[in-house]
């Protein structure tokens, strides 16, 4: 099992040891370990050097030590017929996934914030970006300069999409190839570890994607001294799958776990939120879900909050499980069923996974926001009959994730088209006012708090031959739905690997500056002002209760917090009036979005809902703020 190497509070300098890659040795040297069991020898090429080989080690491991290297020297392994690789565990790879890996001086960034032991996982509010895209610059630096926007927006945690190094200068960052090196077109380690001290100093968490379900298509050379890596038994959507509990999977699994406390470690992150790992295959137990939660936890997760987010379509509750200390292993997942439910009401759509929802969306709706998922066993229609999920009203609100938007639900679609030019204004407004304020921690996507139209398709670069293979592969993926069933309207979706529809992602930071967006912000900043004066507060402890659905698009979902109070609202995202008993016992909190608070109040003294309305109300205790 993988083991760390843990700060003291009065470190300045951070650094996690690693039984593999470039580890600087006293004084001045550096061990290089590679494992490649399928090669009789391997040679290492230091610089300009001539290429030294390396002693072969018990169990397919590699390893030379050499004496006076300099922190930014390249190197990398030549496996044979001259074929040069860069190291699997490269912390730094400037030019780019088929170039030479950098020797790292891990515990030279003198970080100043060691008092800095994270916040607690229910005060979180998350803002999921891509740095390429958030800012003109598409850098560490760039995103650094805009932390003041994040705070004074109410946002307590930041989300950075994958950094692992992945080929060309584009990607979302799914198509990584090199785990532990951040991107070097971002910025150097050094200017990630910038941003994540900048945002500490602001008291604003940090947490990374992380991709450990598969490697990018392009850059990745494992298979070809370390098939082992790979299972001969499971297969995923991209191939074989990882190799978590085959013959010689120990090695793999520390890789992973290695992975993980080297970006929590060496750069103080404060989460990681693991991807789609419902493609994932272990049979083995613990797998290596539970191991590496657990080895997190009992590590680095003892000295500070360290949050642990999962994206997990299988919905299985037993990674979420909760003790007297808190999670077990994760913290939350990703709540898509909300996400879908609200998608149908607000658009209309029913196509691909959105029909599981058409019928009943409103219901799924209360369900999730009261017990957590929707599908708790019940029968899949998308998944043709296949029985989904797992029991989850007795888990806390703090569970699940919730979203309107996020870089799937956005980019997954033919033109990456955000809710923005798809759903009305007023009743956008109203679901965000319905979700922002509510217990299960809420995630913002990039520019969603001013309303930015612009899209975010999937985008990408990779060599000539593999480019043409995935636009065309893109575009198929789509032929199914029958908007997209000619050709010649396939034709029309964004080519993913032409910079034009990267550059089509950037946000527009101008577009501020427009009545509208203010608008949009202003509710926004007072939403999650609301949340953090009166809600966070009584949010440990707290649980869902009931719901009821009132209408069409409209319901009233009522929490027991942790202090004992109530805490309840009624919502309608449809654009009719709809008859209810009167509004809920307690302090009205929030009434709106459209129009004087007062209006709504009397309204619903009256028995009316009206369109594209939310009220919140406290019943119960004493009320802070």
């Amino acid at each position: 099992m993988a083991s760390a190497t843990t700060s003291t509070p009065a470190d300045t300098r951070r650094g996690h040891r690693m039984p593999f890659g470039a580890q600087l040795t006293e004084p001045g040297g550096v061990r290089f370990r590679l494992w490649a069991p399928a090669l009789p020898g391997v040679l290492l090429r230091l610089g300009e050097a001539p290429p030294q080989p390396m002693t072969a080690l018990p169990g397919g491991w590699f390893e030379r030590v050499c004496d006076a290297v300099p922190a930014g020297s390249r190197y990398c392994y030549e496996i044979g017929d001259g074929l040069c690789v860069p190291d699997p565990a490269s912390r730094g790879n400037p030019d780019g996934v088929h170039g030479p890996s950098v020797v790292v001086d891990s515990g030279a960034f003198a970080w100043q914030d060691g008092d800095w032991r994270g916040r607690p996982w229910h005060e979180a509010v998350i803002y999921e970006l891509h740095v390429g895209t958030f800012t003109p610059q598409g850098t560490f630096a760039g995103v650094m300069q805009r932390l003041d926007h994040l705070l004074e927006l109410g946002i307590t945690a930041i989300e950075l999409m994958p950094l692992a190094q992945f080929p060309g200068h584009r990607n979302w960052g799914y198509d990584g190839a090199l785990p532990f090196a951040p991107h070097a077109g971002y910025g150097t380690p050094d200017d990630l570890k910038r941003l994540i001290q900048a945002a500490h100093q602001r008291e604003l968490m940090v947490l990374l994607d992380v991709v450990y379900n598969h490697f990018g298509p392009e850059g990745n050379y494992l298979h070809l001294y370390a098939p082992p890596f790979f299972s001969q038994r499971h297969h995923t959507p991209w191939g074989a799958a990882i190799n978590f509990d085959g013959e010689m999977s120990r090695t793999v699994r520390d890789f992973y776990i290695h992975n993980a406390l080297y970006w929590l470690e060496e750069f103080h992150l404060d989460g990681l939120r693991l991807d789609a790992v419902h493609t994932i295959i272990d049979d083995s137990r613990p797998d290596i879900l539970e191991e590496l939660a657990q080895v997190v936890r009992t590590t680095l997760g003892r000295e500070r909050h360290i949050h642990l987010v999962l994206e997990n379509d299988h919905n299985a509750v037993r990674y979420l499980e909760r003790g007297d200390a808190g999670a077990h292993g994760y913290d939350a997942q990703w709540n898509d069923d909300l996400h879908h439910a609200c998608h149908v009401l607000l658009t209309g759509e029913q196509d691909g996974y959105y029909a599981d929802y058409r019928e009943h969306a409103t219901a799924h709706l209360g369900r999730c926001l009261s017990e957590g998922f929707a599908y708790q066993g019940e029968v899949s229609g998308y998944r043709h009959g296949a029985r989904r999920g797992e029991p989850s009203a007795h888990l806390p609100p703090s569970a699940f994730v919730s979203f309107l938007q996020n870089h799937d639900q956005i980019g997954n679609r033919a033109f990456g088209e955000r809710l923005t030019a798809l759903a009305g204004a007023e009743a956008l407004a109203a679901a965000t006012a319905l979700l922002l304020p509510a217990p299960p921690p809420p995630l913002l996507f990039m520019g969603e708090e001013w309303g930015a139209r612009e899209p975010f398709p999937f985008f990408c670069q990779f060599e000539p031959g593999l480019a043409a293979a995935v636009t065309e592969g893109r575009r198929k993926e789509f032929a199914g739905f029958s908007r997209f069933r000619d050709p010649a309207v396939r034709a029309t979706i964004p080519d993913p690997c032409a910079e034009q529809t990267f550059e089509l992602a950037r946000l527009d930071w101008s577009a501020l500056e427009s009545p509208p967006s203010r608008d949009r912000l202003v509710l926004y900043r007072r939403l999650l002002a609301l949340r953090q004066q009166v809600i966070v507060p009584r949010l440990p402890g707290a649980r869902g209760s009931w719901f009821e659905v009132l209408g069409e698009a409209a319901l009233e979902v009522s929490w027991r917090l942790g202090d004992g109070s109530r805490l309840s609202v009624l919502a309608n995202l449809g654009s009719a009036t709809v008859t209810v008993a009167g509004p809920p016992r307690g302090r009205l909190l929030f009434a709106g979005p459209a129009g004087p608070p007062e209006d709504l109040a009397a309204d619903l003294a009256a028995g009316r809902l009206p369109g594209c309305s939310v009220a919140w109300y406290l019943e119960g205790a004493d009320e802070p703020g």
